[in-house]
C-alpha cells in the first residue's frame, strides 16, 4: 500500500474524528437518542484514530532514530539506536497492516443488520436448551449494544428449549461484531435430567446472514413455490384455526424459508421473503469469499457452518474459541452477553 495514500486517509480520519470530538464536548446534551448518530460515528472512528495516532508516533520516532544513526558525531549511540529502530519498524509494519485493513479492506457488509438462525444440533433436549442459552446470550449482547431485535420464526420445545429460531438484529455495525459467530457451538455440562452426574456434550449451529442496505438480488416469482399451512405451537399442536403460516421454496437453489409467528398471512409472507433474500445473498457472498480464500492462509476459520468454532465448558467455567485460541474463564458472564473480548480476539486474529 502506497505510504502517501495511507497518510492521506489517516489525516482525513483524524480531522473527522477531531471535529466530532469537538462537537460532542461543546454540546451540553447527553441525550443518547438525540445524538445517537454522532456517538456511533465517534465510537467507530475512535479505534481507527487511536491506531493512527500510535502509527504517527512511531513514524516520528523512526525519523529521530535515523537522524542519530546517520549523524557521524553520534557513534556511541548508533548501536543502541539501531536496535531500537528495528523494534520501531516492526511496530510500524504491524500498525500499517491493521490500518490498511481497517481503512481500505473492510467488509462492505460490516454496517449491515443481520438475520441470525440458531438450531439445536446433536444432543436431544439438552441441545435445545443450549440453543435457548445461545439465543439469550445474543439478545443480551444486543441489549448492551442498544440494538433492536425481532423474532421472524421460532420452533420451541415443551421444556423451554429451542429447536430453531430466526431473528433480526438491527443497529450499528451488527454484522461487523457478529460475522464470526457462524458455525457449530459445543457445550459440555451435566444436564439437569442426568442423575449420575455424567457430563454430556451437545451442540447448536448458528448462522449469521447480513441484510444489505440494497438487495440487488432478482428473484423470479416463477421460481418460487409458496405453501400456506396452519401454524403450530410447542410440541406441534395446532394454534391457529386459519392457515397463516408461510413456506417459500426457491426452486433453483433449494433454499426454504418458513414464517409462522405472525397472525397475518401477509406479514408472515413478508418476513419469509426477507429471510429468503438474505439467505440467497449470503450464499452468493460465501461463494465469492471461498474463491478469495483459496490463496489466503490467515483467515479466521473457513466460515463453514459445519466447523466447530467454540466450546462452552461448564465444569471448568470457560468458553474457548478454537480459531483465535482465546479463552474466557467466566462462562456465566459470556452467556449473559458479555463476550466482546471473544469478538475482539477474532477481529484481531483476522487483522493480523
Amino acid at each position: 500500500m502506497n505510504e502517501s495514500k495511507i497518510n492521506t486517509k489517516i489525516n482525513e480520519i483524524l480531522n473527522e474524528f477531531n471535529a466530532i470530538e469537538k462537537n460532542i464536548s461543546e454540546n451540553s446534551s447527553n441525550n443518547f437518542e438525540k445524538n445517537k448518530s454522532i456517538f456511533e460515528k465517534y465510537s467507530e472512528l475512535k479505534k481507527i484514530a487511536d491506531l493512527s495516532n500510535e502509527y504517527k508516533k512511531y513514524i516520528n520516532q523512526k525519523s529521530e532514530l535515523e537522524l542519530i544513526i546517520n549523524d557521524p558525531e553520534s557513534k556511541e549511540l548508533k548501536e543502541l539506536a539501531q536496535e531500537e529502530l528495528e523494534e520501531i519498524v516492526h511496530k510500524i509494519n504491524q500498525l500499517r497492516k491493521q490500518l490498511t485493513q481497517k481503512l481500505f479492506e473492510s467488509d462492505k457488509d460490516d454496517k449491515s443488520n443481520v438475520i441470525m438462525e440458531i438450531r439445536a444440533g446433536t444432543g436431544g433436549e439438552e441441545a435445545s436448551l443450549f440453543a435457548q442459552n445461545l439465543y439469550r446470550m445474543y439478545i443480551r449482547f444486543a441489549q448492551r449494544n442498544r440494538w433492536k431485535t425481532n423474532i421472524l420464526n421460532s420452533n420451541l420445545t415443551g421444556l423451554g428449549g429451542i429447536k430453531e429460531i430466526i431473528f433480526e438484529l438491527l443497529g450499528a455495525n451488527v454484522y461487523k461484531n457478529l460475522k464470526f459467530e457462524s458455525g457449530v457451538h459445543r457445550v459440555q455440562r451435566i444436564p439437569t435430567t442426568e442423575s449420575s452426574g455424567r457430563i454430556h456434550t451437545s451442540a447448536a449451529t448458528v448462522a449469521v446472514l447480513p441484510i444489505p442496505d440494497e438487495i440487488n438480488i432478482t428473484i423470479d416469482n416463477n421460481d418460487l413455490v409458496i405453501d400456506i399451512f396452519h401454524a403450530s405451537g410447542n410440541g406441534g399442536q395446532n394454534v391457529q384455526k386459519v392457515a397463516t403460516a408461510i413456506r417459500i421454496t426457491h426452486v433453483p437453489t433449494g433454499i426454504i424459508s418458513v414464517c409462522q409467528d405472525e397472525r397475518s398471512q401477509l406479514k408472515n409472507k413478508e418476513k419469509a421473503m426477507s429471510v429468503l433474500q438474505a439467505r440467497i445473498y449470503d450464499m452468493e457472498k460465501r461463494k465469492k469469499e471461498a474463491e478469495r480464500a483459496k490463496d489466503r492462509k490467515d483467515q479466521v476459520g473457513s466460515g463453514d457452518r459445519s466447523e466447530r468454532i467454540r466450546t462452552y465448558n461448564f465444569p471448568q467455567k470457560r468458553v474457548t474459541d478454537h480459531r483465535s485460541k482465546f479463552t474466557n474463564h467466566d462462562i456465566e458472564k459470556v452467556l449473559d452477553g458479555e463476550f466482546q473480548d471473544i469478538i475482539d480476539s477474532l477481529n484481531n486474529n483476522f487483522d493480523d
